[in-house]
C-alpha cells in the first residue's frame, strides 16, 4: 500500500524567490510554493507550513484553511508577526531559525561599539570632505555594557563584547546571580533603575507584550550621560518620539539603529541626517550565505519531522520565543 507523504506549503514572497534544496524532500513530502494570495487554498491539506516570507501576516488570514496543520516553521528568530491568538491556543508545533543569526548579530553591535567608539563615522565624513582633524578617541576595555534579551543572540552578544575588555550584564524576565554569559541578570521590569550602569545599552530581545515600548521615556532619561543605545532587537521595543528627545536633550550621545518602529524607515522621520545616529536597513543578521543557512535549518528540521524526531527550536508560543534549557 502506497503510503501518501505529508504536504508542506512553502509561504515565498512576492518575487518567486524559494529556499534551495526543496527537492531534496520529495522523497518524503509533497511540497507546495505559494504566495500570501494563494496561501488559503494552499494550506488546505497541508501538515507543515514553512514561512520563507518570514514577515508575512498572511497566516492569519488564511488560518480558516489550516484543516491538518501540525507544524509551522519560520525562517527568522523572530515570530511576533506570526503569533495571533487561534494559533496561540492551538495545537500547532512552531519552531524558528534560532542559532543562524547569532554571531553574525553579535559582530554586528560589536562593530557599532567600535565605530562609535572610534569615531568612525565622523572620520568619514571628513574623509569625503578631504578635511584633516586629528582627535582622541575612547578605549572600549572597560565599557559597561548592558544586554537587554538573554537568550541565544544576547548571550553570542555577551561573550564577544566580554572578549574585547567589556564589562557586561544582561536584562531578562527574571533578576537572578551568577549567569554563565551575564554575570548578573537584572529584571527588565527594573531597567530605568539599572540602566545608568551602562556605557552601552543593546536591546536584543525578542519583540513580546513584555518588551512593547519597554525603552521608553523613563528609561532614555535615565541612562548614563553620553550613553549609546543599540537596538538589534524590533523597533517597537523602542519609544521613537522619547529616543530623538532623549538624543537633541541627554543623557543618550548616540544611537546605532538596525530596527524601526515602521520599515522601511519614513523618508520624513527625524532619525534621518543626524550625526548621533547611525542607521542600517534591519540588515545586522543578514551576512553572505543567510539564506544557504536558513534553508538547510529549515530542510534539517522537516526531515526530523517527517522521521517522527523531535524537532529543533521549539517556540514557546506563549512566551514569544525558544526557552533556553
Amino acid at each position: 500500500m502506497t503510503v501518501q507523504k505529508p504536504v508542506i506549503t512553502v509561504l515565498c514572497p512576492d518575487d518567486g524567490s524559494r529556499p534551495a534544496g526543496l527537492s531534496s524532500l520529495d522523497d518524503v513530502a509533497e511540497i507546495r510554493c505559494t504566495t500570501a494570495d494563494s496561501l488559503a487554498e494552499d494550506l488546505r491539506g497541508a501538515r507543515g507550513l514553512l514561512l520563507w516570507d518570514f514577515f508575512s501576516r498572511a497566516v492569519s488570514d488564511a488560518w480558516g484553511s489550516a484543516d491538518e496543520l501540525e507544524w509551522i516553521h519560520v525562517a527568522a528568530a523572530g515570530v511576533d508577526s506570526l503569533l495571533f491568538d487561534e494559533l496561540v491556543d492551538s495545537d500547532v508545533v512552531v519552531t524558528n531559525a534560532q542559532g543562524t543569526f547569532d554571531r553574525p548579530i553579535a559582530e554586528f553591535v560589536l562593530g557599532a561599539v567600535f565605530s562609535r567608539a572610534k569615531d568612525f563615522p565622523r572620520s568619514l565624513r571628513f574623509q569625503h570632505q578631504r578635511h584633516w582633524e586629528h582627535r582622541e578617541t575612547q578605549r572600549v576595555q572597560g565599557l559597561t555594557a548592558l544586554v537587554i534579551g538573554t537568550g541565544a543572540i544576547g548571550r553570542e552578544i555577551a561573550r564577544l563584547l566580554r572578549a574585547v575588555g567589556m564589562e557586561v550584564f544582561g536584562a531578562g524576565r527574571t533578576a537572578r546571580e551568577q549567569d554563565a554569559d551575564f554575570g548578573e541578570v537584572i529584571a527588565s521590569d527594573d531597567l530605568a533603575q539599572h540602566v545608568d550602569r551602562a556605557d552601552v545599552v543593546v536591546n536584543a530581545a525578542p519583540l513580546t507584550a513584555q518588551t512593547e515600548g519597554l525603552i521608553d521615556a523613563e528609561v532614555l532619561a535615565a541612562m548614563r550621560p553620553d550613553s549609546h543605545l543599540i537596538n538589534i532587537g524590533r523597533g517597537e521595543s523602542v519609544d521613537e518620539a522619547a529616543l530623538v528627545a532623549a538624543l537633541d536633550d541627554g543623557p543618550l550621545g548616540f544611537a546605532s539603529l538596525d530596527v524601526f518602529e515602521e520599515e522601511p524607515l519614513p523618508q520624513d522621520s527625524p532619525l534621518w541626517g543626524r550625526e548621533d545616529v547611525l542607521i542600517s536597513a534591519h540588515m545586522s543578521g543578514d551576512v553572505v550565505g543567510w539564506r544557504d543557512a536558513l534553508a538547510e535549518q529549515f530542510l534539517d528540521n522537516a526531515r526530523r519531522w517527517t522521521a517522527g524526531d523531535d524537532l529543533r527550536n521549539v517556540v514557546d508560543k506563549r512566551k514569544g520565543y525558544v526557552p533556553r534549557h
